[in-house]
C-alpha cells in the first residue's frame, strides 16, 4: 500500500493536545496542502486563516463554547495551540464541497508531519456573528464568506486512537 493511502487510513481526530507550540514551519506546511485542494472549476474560492495568538484562540474558542451549549470551561479545540480555519467564498455552488477538502488536505498533511488534528465545526455560526465578523475585519479579510470548519492542531497528549471496524455494506461495484 503506499504512503498517502497508508495516511488516510491510519489519521485520526486527536481531542487531547499538549500546549507545545507548534512550529511554524509546520504550519505553512499544513496549509500549503490545503491551498492544492481540489475545487470546483479550480476557483481556489476558499481562504485559510492561521490562529497562533493564544487570546485570539481563546476568544474563537469560548464562540464556539457558547455556540455548542457546552459548559464554561470546556474547550472545544480540545488545547490545540494552532486553529486553522475555513472559509469559503459564499457566491460559489461548490463552496462547502470545496471548503471540506481543504480541510481533509490539511488533516492528512498534520498526521504526515507527525501532528494531531481534528474538525471542529460551528465556523459558520461563528463567522456569521459579531467575533467571526471582527476577526475578519481584524485581518483585513474582505469578501462574503462562510465558515466551513476549524482544524485544531497540535501535538498529541497521549496515544492516538485505535481505528474503529469499518461497517459492512459501503461499497457496490457496477461491473
Amino acid at each position: 500500500m503506499n504512503e498517502i493511502i497508508q495516511a488516510m487510513m491510519e489519521r485520526r481526530s486527536i481531542r487531547c493536545f499538549t500546549n507545545e507550540p507548534v512550529p511554524k514551519a509546520l504550519l505553512e506546511d499544513i496549509v500549503t496542502a490545503g491551498t492544492y485542494a481540489a475545487s470546483g472549476r479550480n476557483a481556489q474560492g476558499t481562504i485559510i486563516i492561521a490562529v497562533t495568538d493564544q487570546q485570539r484562540r481563546d476568544r474563537l474558542a469560548e464562540e464556539n463554547r457558547k455556540i455548542g451549549g457546552w459548559a464554561e470551561g470546556f474547550d472545544p479545540f480540545y488545547g490545540a495551540p494552532a486553529i486553522l480555519i475555513v472559509l469559503s467564498d459564499k457566491s460559489r455552488s461548490t463552496a462547502l464541497y470545496d471548503g471540506s477538502l481543504v480541510m481533509g488536505n490539511m488533516m492528512l498533511a498534520a498526521h504526515s508531519l507527525g501532528l494531531g488534528s481534528c474538525w471542529i465545526h460551528r465556523a459558520k455560526e461563528t463567522f456569521e456573528g459579531a467575533v467571526g465578523q471582527q476577526l475578519l475585519q481584524e485581518l483585513g479579510i474582505e469578501g462574503d464568506y462562510e465558515g466551513i470548519g476549524h482544524c485544531a492542531v497540535g501535538y498529541y497528549d497521549g496515544p492516538a486512537p485505535d481505528a474503529p471496524p469499518r461497517k459492512e455494506n459501503r461499497v457496490y461495484f457496477a461491473e
